[in-house]
């Protein structure tokens, strides 16, 4: 692993009411290259949109690499890094037995995870970091293009 390029993600995603209509976003950056991703569900929560842009952002990676993952979600730096491994030892329950909320992607970022040396970096969110602000930027344009997309369908009537 001697001199193998870090490629840094900052990832993010929010909600416009929570649940509502979502978007997620991603800056990948990998010495000279970056990439942007972005994209939007139409009824979900914060903290799925939080895990689908760290998701996402991985399943971008085309071979196993070294990555710094920056994200401003407490709930994916400490779910991913420290209480996924109760979380599967007690079969997918949190301490007080009820099921993981968020199993599916828990469980799709865990397999994603195990291919890469990853160091997972929390950043405080709407504090100015460069990185953050661009994923923050772009899981908004998520949701403008969804909200976008879906004023100009044609509203069926309701039978």
């Amino acid at each position: 692993m001697g001199n193998e390029e870090i490629i840094t993600i900052y990832a993010d995603g929010g909600c416009r009411g929570n649940p509502g209509p979502g978007g997620w976003g991603v800056f990948l950056q990998a010495g000279s290259k970056a990439k942007e991703l972005w994209g939007g569900e139409a009824d979900t929560t914060n903290n799925r949109m939080e895990l689908t842009a760290v998701i996402r952002a991985l399943e971008a990676l085309k071979r196993p690499a070294i990555i710094e993952v920056h994200t401003d979600s407490q709930y994916v730096q400490k779910g991913i890094s420290e209480w996924i491994h109760n979380w599967k030892r007690n079969g997918w329950r949190t301490s007080d037995k009820k099921p993981v909320k968020n199993a599916d992607l828990w469980q799709c970022l865990d397999k994603l995870a195990k291919e890469h040396d990853i160091k997972w970096l929390w950043v405080k969110g709407h504090a100015g970091h460069p990185g953050n602000e661009r994923a923050d930027g772009l899981a908004n344009r998520g949701i403008d293009e969804l909200l976008a997309k879906d004023s100009k369908s044609p509203k069926l009537p309701k039978y």
